[in-house]
């Protein structure tokens, strides 16, 4: 799915600038936590998060995210922007909840990039 029906679909804003809109995504996961994030997405996803700090590009970069997205309406800080512009990353932001949003973009035929965790909560 191209960056651009992302967009559309959730109703939302690109905010970096000079990206190419037109770029694939092969699939979706939703997460906050970093580290779940490099543990179990797959190449060339979008992610789909609350956070917003410059990590969650650097973990883009590490993971080659294709695209973040911001639920529930949250701007990056200009820093993130900064890094995000310079790498190349797209930043989507839309006032859905994380839920809803991966809920959209599945329904719309975006496929899960997420791993099963090899790790045990206990």
């Amino acid at each position: 799915m191209k960056i651009e029906q992302i967009v559309h679909l959730l109703n939302g804003e690109l905010l970096t600038k000079h990206n190419d809109e037109g770029k694939e995504v092969s699939g979706a996961m939703g997460a906050d936590l970093m580290s779940d994030v490099l543990a179990s997405i797959m190449p060339e996803a979008a992610l789909l998060t609350g956070l917003c700090n410059p990590q969650v590009v650097r973990t883009a970069l590490i993971a080659d995210i294709r695209a973040i997205i911001f639920v529930r309406g949250k701007y990056p800080a200009k820093e993130t922007m900064k890094i995000a512009n310079d790498e190349n990353i797209p930043l989507i932001t839309t006032t859905h909840g994380m839920y809803e949003a991966c809920g959209i973009l599945h329904k719309a035929g975006l496929p899960s990039l997420e791993m099963p965790a090899n790790d045990s909560c206990a």
